[in-house]
């Protein structure tokens, strides 16, 4: 039962700092294209650089 006193304190300050990340990466624009990423695999290198 005492274990409880530490678990709930680190959980919740895993949470926090999960949430802090989540928080960052959205106002840093981490998810404004989501678009592109999935299409640049699709696209082809021009092979005339050579």
């Amino acid at each position: 039962m005492e274990v409880l006193y530490l678990l709930i304190p680190l959980a919740l300050l895993i949470v926090s700092g999960a949430v802090g990340a989540f928080i960052w990466a959205v106002n840093s624009g981490q998810f404004d294209d989501t678009e592109s990423p999935a299409v640049r695999v699709l696209m082809d290198e021009d092979e005339s650089q050579e």
